[in-house]
Order: structure tokens, then C-alpha cells, then sequence
């Protein structure tokens, strides 16, 4: 139990007070921008929203028993046994509060974050890996998902709000974590739930268009996913994927011994200030990556066990943070090779004489898509074929669903486009718009995802090799606003170890 007082005193940009006279007298037993969960004794901050606005709950925090109101604006009753607290800025209020109530969890752990468009789970669960390692016991917070220790507690968003950053924070202290390694999204960052936390290393994976329904211009995103790099810590350091083009943007203003910029080509790093840390690949398959990390005058051989040079970069910069961080570079690098897969992200499955594979991926923008093909390609046996199984989310980005279908069309034999996580969305309408880039090129549409599953399984021949991409670890499907249990793992699986005739699809040309 906190005082009000306490956390009054750690908010600012308090602009007046109604009610409650004694703060002090006051113990605060829970923080929340949800009306829902609150209960007697309970700070509620009312915060303003997409889809609704927290000061029409104030209402009904107070008959839940909120002892205390933070507010951009007060309502239009302000009982005297309630305290009500005037803020600028509810959000940046929020994770002051929390930030309180928590004993600054967030300040005690060692923080580091990942941003980026792609690969920000692989290369963050790549870190948490090596540190646990290397004997620095360390949380993680990502997508759907976060792990303190053998406990895995399951999230909605890739980054959860500041109050509930600061109780995981909390939970991995009294675990006895030493240090967290978060996802960071631009729509965190944006939305200050990151406010105030210093962190000692951020990574920057890549940028490509994604969440433009919300950042409106690529400009928009590259200035969201940089505030990660404005918020480290003294001490801190930075690590780039120095071939993308955002790199240097992501770090300007930083001194270049702070930066650690990451290449699989030479020249692209040689561009950059900094410390350079450089990938070889020297054989690929579908099994892996063979490859050489050079640093300084080091080179260290190393296995990374999926393919795709996108995953020597992951694996790349997670090796940039342990360097940074001071570990023996052999034993960084080994943690990381000893890394359990992330589900959803590469992962394979073979029919039982392993003469045909499938891949399940997160793959849901256009960079991320073409990458993952692009890999598969390089890899697929002579006289052996590719092929594609994806959708589009509803409600989303609508501009990259015909370039999805491009790619596709571009890149694989065969492309099989089905649904997603159509939402709101008629899938149909969604499959329209995908085949608007594929400028009439052959493929089949079957929005049921299941049976698309099931007839590209069916069509597989020796060698040949299955991407179905778009949801990766997610096990259920989103339509009408409703989830519904769906595992492409599980689809696979049956198909792969007991083949069997599918229904009916259209065939367009």
C-alpha cells in the first residue's frame, strides 16, 4: 500500500486537486486506466483512448470504490470523499503513478529494448536467452507474451500499457530477475507507456511500412521507433541494423563509441559511425545458417538454426548487446545458439520421411513476406517448388495488401491466399484487394484457412517446401470481432503426417 500522497508527489504536471484534504491519510492499493478492474482503495487515471474515453468512466470507478481520480478534466461531480487530480497528460500521468506504486520497478532492472518492424520477438527472446546464460537472470515482454522464469504469463499487446509494465516489472524483481528485454512498439512509444524508463541498450532491427492506419507516413513511423533511442540511459549504448537505410536516422546524436552498427554487407556498415559487428554467411538450407561473426579482430564460426539471413542479423545484433554489455563475446555467442526456437517465427514441420517441409511464419507485412520467401527460395532443391499460403488482417493497413499479393506472386510457384484475421472485415473483400497487385497471375483462393492449409499440403511434391505465414504463434482466428481457437501448427501437423483429399477451391488465372 502506497499514500496518495507518495504518488502525488511523483506525478507532474498537476495542474489542481479537488477534494480528499489529507492525501497522506490516503493508501492507494492499486493503479489502472480500466475501470473494470478497479476496486476499493484504487487510483483510477482517466485516459483518453481510440475506441473510448476514460473520463465517461469516472463514474464507475467511483462507485467501484476509487479513492482517487487522475483526470485531464474534471466531471461534472466531484464527491468530497473522493480526491481528483488534475493532469496536462493522463498517460504521462499514468506511468508516473505506476512508477510509484511499484517502488520504480522499472529503474531497479536492467533495461533492454528492441524496436523495429520485424524480428523484434526473435532477436528480444535471442537476448533474454543469452543473459540468462551468461548468469544475469533477465525477463522478457513481447508479442503475446511475457516469461519470468519457468512462468509464462499470456499478453494482448506486444507492449502493455505503463501500469501493467510496472507490476511484470515488479514480478520479475521478487523472481529475482537482474534485468528485463522488452519489445518496444512505435504505438508505445507514441503512447508513453515507456515513460520514464532509461534503458541500457536499444536495438533497432529494421523499418518497412506497417501501422501507417496510425503513423499516417513512413516519417511518422521512423520518428516513433527513434524516441526509444532518446530514452537510454547514461551509460547506455546503441545497436543498428546498419543495412537499413533508417539506421542512421535511428542514432543521430549519439556519440559513435555508443553505437554498435550491425551488417551482413560490409560497405552499408563501413557508411556508419560506430563499432562494427559483421555476419559471413558462407551455406544455408533449410536445417540453418552457417556463418562467421567478425568483431574487431575476433572471427567466431557460428550455426544459427533457421534459415534466412534475416535471422544471422537477429542473431547479429542479440551478439552487438552481449559485446556491449561486456560479455566474453564465446560465451554470448554460445547462449545464443543454445536459445530454444521462437514459435511461429521460421518454425519448420516435415512430413514423416522428411521429403517435404512446411514453415510457419509471423510474416504479415510486405518486407517481412519477402524476406521469408526470399530465403525459402535460395533453398529450395533444383526441380522442386515454393509455395505460399497467406492473408491480410482486417481493419489494418489496407495499402499493403495488394503489394503483399505482388511479392507473393513474384516470389513463389504457388500462392494460395486465404484469411487471416479478417475482424471486422469481409474476408472476400480483403482476398480482392490482395490480388489486385498480382496483375492476373495464376494462384487459388480459399478463405477458409484450414482447407487452404490442407489443399497446399496436398499439392506438395519431393523436395518442395510450405510457407504459411501471416500468424505465426497465434492461436486463434479473429472474425467478426470475435476470436476463435486456430493453430496453423495444428493444421499442418495432421496434414503433413496424414495427407488426405481437400475440399473444392476456385482456381483463377
Amino acid at each position: 500500500m502506497v499514500s496518495l500522497r507518495e504518488i502525488e508527489s511523483g506525478i507532474g504536471g498537476i495542474l489542481g486537486c479537488r477534494g480528499q484534504a489529507d492525501p497522506a491519510s490516503v493508501g492507494i492499493s492499486l493503479v489502472s486506466c480500466d475501470s473494470r478492474e478497479v476496486l476499493p482503495g484504487a487510483l483510477f487515471v482517466a485516459v483518453r483512448g481510440f475506441k473510448t474515453d476514460g473520463h465517461r468512466h469516472i463514474g464507475a470507478a467511483v462507485a467501484a470504490g476509487a479513492a482517487a481520480v487522475v483526470c485531464e478534466e474534471y466531471p461534472g461531480e466531484c464527491p468530497p470523499t473522493v480526491r481528483f487530480i488534475l493532469v496536462g497528460d493522463a498517460r504521462t500521468a499514468l506511468a508516473d503513478a505506476a512508477r510509484v506504486f511499484h517502488a520504480d520497478a522499472a529503474g531497479r532492472l536492467m533495461l533492454i529494448g528492441v524496436t523495429g518492424t520485424n524480428g523484434k520477438t526473435t532477436t528480444s527472446r535471442l537476448i533474454t536467452s543469452m543473459l540468462n546464460a551468461a548468469g544475469i537472470p533477465s525477463g522478457y515482454i513481447g508479442t503475446g507474451l511475457c516469461r519470468i522464469g519457468g512462468e509464462d504469463i499470456l499478453l494482448d499487446r506486444t507492449t502493455p500499457e505503463s501500469h501493467e509494465l510496472q507490476a511484470l516489472f515488479r514480478r520479475m524483481l521478487d523472481a529475482g530477475c537482474k534485468a528485463a528485454v522488452m519489445e518496444v512498439s512505435s504505438h508505445a512509444l507514441v503512447l508513453k507507456r515507456v515513460h520514464g524508463m532509461r534503458f541500457r541498450a536499444a536495438v533497432f532491427t529494421n523499418l518497412s511500412p506497417e501501422h501507417l492506419d496510425f503513423h499516417e507516413t513512413m516519417e511518422g513511423y521512423a520518428e516513433a521507433k527513434r524516441l526509444l533511442f532518446g530514452q537510454l540511459a547514461p551509460d547506455g549504448f546503441g545497436v543498428v541494423n546498419a543495412d537499413d537505410p533508417h539506421a542512421v536516422y535511428m542514432t543521430a546524436g549519439l556519440a559513435p563509441d555508443r553505437v554498435f552498427r550491425c551488417s551482413l554487407e560490409g560497405g552499408a556498415a563501413g557508411a556508419m559511425d560506430g563499432r562494427r559487428v559483421e555476419a559471413e554467411i558462407s551455406a544455408m538450407n533449410v536445417e540453418g545458417t552457417r556463418a562467421t561473426i567478425v568483431f574487431g579482430e575476433g572471427r567466431l564460426p557460428v550455426t544459427v538454426a533457421l534459415p534466412g539471413a534475416f535471422n544471422v542479423m537477429n542473431l547479429l545484433e542479440a551478439f552487438a548487446v552481449g559485446v556491449g554489455l561486456g560479455l566474453d563475446p564465446a560465451a554470448a555467442l554460445q547462449g545464443l545458439v543454445s536459445a530454444d526456437a521462437v514459435e511461429g517465427r521460421m518454425e519448420r514441420f516435415w512430413s514423416p520421411d522428411r521429403s517435404r517441409c512446411a514453415v510457419v511464419d509471423y510474416a504479415h507485412t510486405p518486407d517481412a513476406l519477402q524476406k521469408a520467401l526470399e530465403a525459402l527460395r535460395t533453398i529450395v532443391p533444383a526441380g522442386a517448388g515454393l509455395t505460399v499460403v497467406f492473408g491480410c488482417g482486417g481493419n489494418r493497413d489496407r495499402l499493403k495488401r495488394p503489394e503483399m499479393g505482388r511479392i507473393a506472386a513474384d516470389l513463389a510457384d504457388r500462392v494460395i491466399l486465404t484469411s487471416d484475421n479478417p475482424r471486422d472485415e469481409d474476408p472476400e473483400a480483403i482476398l480482392d484487394e490482395i490480388e489486385a497487385g498480382m496483375a492476373g497471375r495464376a494462384h487459388l483462393r480459399v478463405s477458409d484457412r484450414a482447407e487452404a492449409i490442407r489443399r497446399a499440403v496436398e499439392g506438395l511434391g519431393d523436395g518442395d517446401i510450405l510457407l504459411v505465414a501471416g500468424k505465426g504463434h497465434e492461436k486463434y482466428q479473429e472474425v467478426a470481432g470475435k476470436k476463435h481457437y486456430f493453430s496453423d501448427q495444428e493444421i499442418l501437423s495432421t496434414c503433413l503426417g496424414k495427407p488426405g483429399p481437400g475440399n473444392e477451391a476456385k482456381e483463377h488465372a
